[in-house]
């Protein structure tokens, strides 16, 4: 049984004990002493099983079991116990003597119990990790609240003085809550050696203004406007690069320059370009608020920078990405020498309810054509690809080559979101078909296509490959570790307390700041306590993944820009600290960055003048 799992079934116990001790505390109000102790007797081994399922999450990971075993567990046990000793032998005693055993010395302790099991269901969703002592004194003061109400309304409750305590408890804890905590994270590492406001700027941290030695200059402009599309036979609105979605495509050849000046005609919520999973300056990384003010209806701002990083990349805009990327703000970078035989880039976007594969549906192909298909998931949810009609190989991921890809036939490839995966292929005699979701794709050849295959396992992406050497490793010394523990609860967004998407417990922008030194070698771990799946995405850096779920890597080294934690996992990376700036580290499922998931990585001696937005 894996965590996420475990979860699953560590909520459901809880929900059996809470209704338990609460069905026994109701029928015994109701003069229903047989049903109550029978109900007694379920939820106390109910809750002696839930101890199992908080030690089994343990082994998972602390951050799993850590409210189970500080707060809602003892909790739940102390009561639980408490009603067993005192309400259990009122409801034998009436059980054996035939009369109600309703006394309000045996309906209220069952009752409490059955709080406690409330509390220990409710928190995980509205609070989750950390359990901080201002989380401890809330709950406890709840619990303890419900109780007394409980006994007076039962009609022998103590006097109105004894709440005062209860409600001192629990005002603690709610000032405890709102207390501000550190705001920056050294991860184990030194304090910063510079003054705050002394250092360089991200503003200063900008590209080259030539190319490297034999490459060209590319130069491009981009207008952002509104604009519609053809999907599925409809007229949408959207919005677009030159009126384009997805936007012009950028190609070029390794030490180029690519220079584009970017203009908003009429986009009111601001544009930027972010180039996805491309380690430029920190001045060019488009991050709103961060490296540059987002630019305005009417306004321009040149990005320039080298390309270095040959592979399969994109852009979108990073100022209100939730909406801005998902109505069509997004394009596509190629860096590659030039091709021979069929090249496709195909960017995977959402609009609405249908899932477009970018470029025409069917392409000619004559057998023995080396074909590269660049896939590009430009949504926040992973998409499910499977080629059928041929054995191909993985032969990148996130722009980085693969070491020794073995051919794949009959597998599901699992893309995160603002992933990339490129698939290669001798075409074959007969024709070839993509699949995205389980539906037609893209059709290559001549010929009736192969139909959609159902029940393909997924290739383990850890597992494929052959290793290799790479300049540091799981055992190596880290100059600085991080923990991202991943969830949902109540947090303050921008001054307002939300349901949010937390980090640590906090949202942004209150999330600790990550500090690092130039030279660092800096591991993260990143777990998911949530049930939905969280793409990480750190800019500026590729990382390389260490471990998923305690289990290291045994295929090919993986260097990525986006992974994806799915509930109940804890992914380990790394990554060298050599691009300075003061980068956006968040969550790329875009609507969960603008509730929260989001935080910066900053190195020391780096400032930035720019606070007008997010980065979101």
């Amino acid at each position: 049984m894996n965590t996420a799992q475990l979860i699953a079934l560590d909520l459901l116990v809880t929900l059996l004990a809470a209704a338990g001790w609460l069905g026994a505390g109701v029928a015994a109000a109701a003069r229903r002493a047989r049903v109550a102790t029978a109900l007694l007797a379920a939820a106390a081994i109910v809750t002696i099983v839930r101890v199992t399922t908080a030690v089994a999450l343990a082994t998972g990971g602390w951050w799993f079991a850590q409210d189970r075993v500080v707060l809602t567990g003892p909790l739940l046990g102390v009561a639980g116990l408490a009603a067993v000793l005192v309400a259990g032998p009122r409801l034998i005693t009436a059980v054996r003597a035939g009369t109600p055993g309703n006394s309000p010395s045996a309906v209220v302790p069952l009752l409490v119990a059955g709080y406690a099991g409330a509390a220990g269901l409710l928190f995980p969703f509205l609070v989750g990790y950390p359990a901080t002592w201002g989380d401890v004194l809330v709950t406890v003061a709840l619990v303890g609240t419900a109780g007394l109400v409980t006994w007076r309304i039962a009609g022998s409750g103590p006097p109105l003085w004894t709440f005062l305590p209860v409600l001192a408890m629990g005002l603690a804890g709610v000032g405890a809550g709102f207390a501000s905590g550190a705001d920056l994270d050294t991860g184990g590492g030194p304090a910063g050696a510079h003054p705050a406001g002394h250092g360089v700027s991200v503003a200063d941290l900008r590209g080259p203004a030539e190319p490297a030695p034999g490459g060209q200059v590319r130069r491009y402009t981009f207008t952002a406007r509104q604009t519609t599309v053809e999907v599925a036979g409809r007229t949408v609105e959207a919005w677009g690069y030159n009126g384009q979605v997805p936007g012009p495509p950028i190609t070029a050849a390794e030490g180029d320059l690519i220079e584009v000046t970017l203009r908003n005609a009429d986009i009111g919520r601001g544009v930027t370009l972010h180039w996805h999973g491309y380690d430029v300056p920190a001045g060019e990384d488009g991050a709103p608020g961060v490296t540059q003010d987002a630019v305005p209806p009417g306004g321009e701002y040149v990005y320039r920078f080298r390309a270095d990083q040959v592979g399969t990349y994109w852009y979108h805009t990073h100022s209100a990405s939730d909406v801005g990327v998902r109505m069509g703000l997004y394009g596509t970078l190629v860096v590659a020498p030039p091709a021979a035989g069929l090249d496709l880039t195909l960017p995977v976007h959402t609009f609405g309810e249908t899932t477009v594969a970018g470029g025409p549906g069917a392409h000619d192909a004559a057998p023995g054509t080396p074909v590269r298909l660049r896939l590009v998931n430009t949504d926040s949810v992973p998409h499910r690809f499977v080629l059928s009609g041929t054995a191909y190989r993985l032969v990148a991921v996130d722009g980085a080559d693969l070491n020794g890809p073995g051919e794949l036939r009959e597998v599901e490839l699992r893309l995160p979101a603002g992933g990339r995966y490129d698939l290669a292929f001798a075409m074959p005699s007969g024709p070839v078909a993509l699949f995205v979701d389980g539906e037609p794709g893209l059709r290559l050849g001549v010929g009736e296509p192969p139909p959609a295959p159902d029940g393909w396992p997924e290739l383990d992406i850890t597992r494929y490959g052959t290793p290799a050497d790479t300049a540091f490793g799981p055992e190596s010394r880290f100059d600085r570790s991080f923990t991202l523990v991943l969830d949902r609860g109540i947090a303050m967004v921008d001054g307002v307390p939300r349901y949010a998407h937390t980090v640590n417990g906090r949202a942004y922008p209150n999330v600790p700041t990550q500090l690092v030194r130039e030279g660092d070698l800096v591991e993260t771990t990143v777990a998911n306590r949530g049930l939905e799946t969280h793409p990480w995405h750190l800019h500026g850096h590729r990382v390389l993944v260490l471990e998923r779920n305690g289990h290291r890597v045994t295929g090919s080294p993986l260097w990525m820009d986006t992974f994806d934690v799915r509930p109940g996992e804890v992914w380990r990376v790394a990554f060298r600290a050599d691009n300075p700036g003061e980068w956006m580290n968040h969550c790329h499922n875009l609507a969960h960055a603008a509730q929260g998931m989001a935080l910066h990585l900053r190195y020391d001696g780096v400032t930035t003048p720019f606070h007008g937005g997010h980065g979101d």
